[in-house]
């Protein structure tokens, strides 16, 4: 008679447990979940496509050429130039466009413009300066003040720009 070695039938024991069908619902319903799943992939978005544009950097001005950055420091250059060693005026403090005309006066026949500036009245005329963009006024009349401004453009020269400022009418 031979003699079995009891660790191999356990070992059978252990395999035939494992065969049965205790999963045989979670296969079952594995499969009916899965039945009528399909993988979908959105479509691929459009690519859009820019028109190509041309870069010429050579027929523009050099930004760091010794002779922009000694103009902008103040020294050399010519042309226009805001007179920056002059006194600034109250008026000067103020944007443009906070600026408020609201009358005229006629003192030693020179006409006079009435502006209002934070709730605060100021008398100008002609040579007077006011708004930030070093505005020197030019002409006042009855219904508006013309001014003069002198603003930087991107080549860092400076350009006037003719302004105005008109009456507001009184609002109640």
């Amino acid at each position: 008679m031979q003699h079995y070695d009891p660790r191999w039938l356990l070992i059978v024991l252990m395999l035939a447990g494992c065969s049965g069908d205790e999963h045989s619902g979670v296969k079952q319903w594995m499969a009916e979940s899965s039945r009528d799943l399909r993988g979908r992939v959105p479509p691929l978005p459009t690519i859009k496509t820019f028109p190509v544009v041309a870069y010429e950097a050579g027929a523009l001005v050099d930004p760091f050429r010794p002779s922009k950055l000694e103009a902008a420091k103040g020294g050399g250059g010519g042309g226009l130039r805001p007179d920056m060693n002059r006194r600034r005026e109250p008026l000067e403090s103020f944007p443009l466009e906070s600026l408020r005309m609201v009358g005229t006066l006629t003192m030693k026949g020179r006409p006079l413009a009435i502006i209002n500036a934070d709730r605060t009245l100021y008398q100008v005329g002609v040579g007077n300066y006011m708004g930030q963009n070093f505005g020197v006024i030019t002409q006042v009349t009855e219904s508006e003040v013309t001014l003069k401004e002198l603003i930087e453009d991107t080549n860092g020269d400076w350009v006037e720009r003719v302004n105005t400022l008109q009456l507001q009418e009184a609002t109640k």
